[in-house]
């Protein structure tokens, strides 16, 4: 390959380093704001009020969802291939989210059981479907921002103001209402969030002068973008079912346990929506420009560094998994077998999750029909799993960890099948898998295992020194023995990487 071959792809490579890293950083800032949340609802409010609460969120989100109408992901493609003004099109899409999202609230305000399914609605908890329009608006104006590389928006408005928000209102909020603080407390989060994503999102765009809205391309924006909704929809589903299947079978206790575990589990899952705000960007110029082989690469490129970072974060977390889950309080510790599943299930999806960031625009409706086919196997191998431990006998907590098992077998076989796909349709491999991993992840866990065989009195030191040393030795080995060339540009600034990406207008300095 030539140098002037060579420089398009070192560009691409550059630009998902710099915009990695950075939404890196806000992972680690989002970690940190995490934390003190679970520990505050886990120890304040307990798993009863933490499981009402996790099944009511599951439904707002999924409305939320439904209601951006695949414009998350469908914004960049209608932002390059446009030739309207950028500000128009993207208050267009501002218009689309909110009529549908006024219509996903009505519905919830007409049927707020559907919130709770196995309890009664009370207290303030009616009022939480008014939220659905501040998330839907959140997600198209920070989407709006990713087509510009304007990712500090969404770290600052994902990573910092929300969880923080959430996290400090939860606590002050426990000693007004231990019923509905919590409740109170993600509904100013979310408001929050969307304060944090107008301000950037007005001052890159500006008010659209000259601009009606306009009927017919609006509905036509969104039976475009319906496979991406659907893609959307049917991920969000896989990652957020296990609990309503839980809601309708368990008391909302149990719910709350798995939920804890949950959001532990799901902290590497960011790692990949990290990279969603750059990768789509590149990959609709490259795809622009006819170069499926650098979309291959550049798949293969983020996969790889996705499941690197998750597969240590995952045994980091269930290696020590009884001493995490206690950290959060000695009622979720229940929910330890769960939690290793959840963890090993994100390894297991990464593949298929970065395959899937360019199946949306070259296969669409393949894609969809294989997350259906994920989704309907996740539910019934959950139904399955957890009858037939009710069956035998089974102790709750274990039949509670059944939806975990099946979401982690459910995400294999979809990452199988869409790397599998990927890799026919680009003309290129985009396995992001080498063996070096796994004598990282044996070798580290080995450390892992000799500290949870300390005496009980020194649990401790499984968090404190353990899961540093798992760290260490796990990141030593990738680096000496996987890591190549354009692995390591994530962890350097390569030269004027930022001015260097393909697409003129499509990236601009955040």
């Amino acid at each position: 390959m030539t140098d002037t071959a060579a420089q398009p792809a070192q560009q691409d490579i550059a630009a998902l380093a710099k915009g990695g890293r950075t939404n890196i950083l806000g992972f680690f800032l989002r970690l940190a704001a995490r934390l003190p949340f679970l520990f505050i609802a886990g120890r304040l409010y307990g798993p009863e009020i933490v499981g009402r609460f996790a099944l009511a969120v599951v439904v707002v989100e999924f409305a939320a969802l439904v209601a951006t109408l695949g414009l998350k992901r469908g914004l960049a493609q209608a932002l390059t291939s446009t030739d309207r003004p950028h500000v128009h099109v993207v208050w267009d899409a501002m218009v689309v989210a909110f009529v549908a999202s006024m219509v996903a609230s009505a519905l919830l305000f007409v049927f707020p059981q559907a919130m709770f399914p196995n309890s009664r609605v009370s207290g303030l908890e009616w009022l939480l479907p008014t939220i659905v329009f501040a998330i839907a608006w959140s997600d198209v104006s920070l989407a709006a921002l990713a087509y510009r590389l304007n990712v500090k928006a969404t770290v600052t408005a994902r990573a910092v103001v929300e969880p923080w928000t959430i996290s400090i209102a939860a606590w002050a909020l426990y000693y007004v209402s231990s019923r509905d603080g919590l409740i109170i407390a993600y509904v100013l989060s979310m408001a929050a969030a969307l304060t944090a994503s107008l301000i950037p999102f007005i001052r890159s765009y500006g008010l659209p002068r000259g601009w009606r809205p306009q009927v017919r391309p609006l509905f036509a924006l969104a039976r475009r973008n319906a496979p991406l909704a659907g893609a959307d929809t049917l991920e969000w589903a896989t990652r957020n079912v296990d609990r309503f299947i839980l809601g309708i079978l368990f008391t909302p206790a149990i719910v709350g346990i798995y939920y804890m575990a949950q959001q532990v589990a799901s902290l590497p899952q960011k790692l990949k929506t990290s990279f969603d705000p750059v990768l789509g960007p590149v990959i609709t110029q490259s795809l622009k420009d006819g170069d499926r082989a650098a979309v291959a690469h550049q798949v293969a490129q983020v996969g790889f560094w996705i499941v690197a970072a998750q597969g240590g974060l995952a045994l980091m977390g269930s290696v020590p998994g009884e001493a995490v889950m206690g950290v959060v309080g000695p009622q979720f510790v229940a929910g330890t077998a769960a939690l290793a599943f959840l963890l090993v299930a994100e390894v297991f999806a990464s593949p298929g999750a970065v395959s899937e960031s360019a199946l949306v625009y070259v296969a669409r409706h393949r894609n969809l029909m294989i997350s259906v086919g994920v989704l309907l196997f996740q539910i019934a191998l959950s139904f399955a799993l957890i009858l037939a431990m009710r069956w035998a006998g089974w102790p709750v907590n274990f039949q509670a960890a059944g939806v975990a098992v099946a979401l982690m077998l459910a995400l294999l076989g979809g990452s199988l099948a869409k790397t599998w796909l990927a890799k026919r349709l680009l003309g290129a491999s985009v396995n992001p898998l080498r063996w070096p991993l796994v004598w990282a992840a044996l070798a580290a866990g080995l450390v892992g295992w000799g500290f949870t065989t300390l005496p009980k009195r020194l649990e401790w030191a499984e968090l404190i020194i353990g899961c540093p040393a798992i760290a260490g030795t796990y990141c030593l080995i990738l680096w000496k023995w996987a890591f190549r060339d354009d692995d390591r540009a994530l962890f350097r600034k390569m030269p004027k990487a930022d001015d260097a990406v393909p697409g003129e207008g499509l990236l601009e300095r955040a």
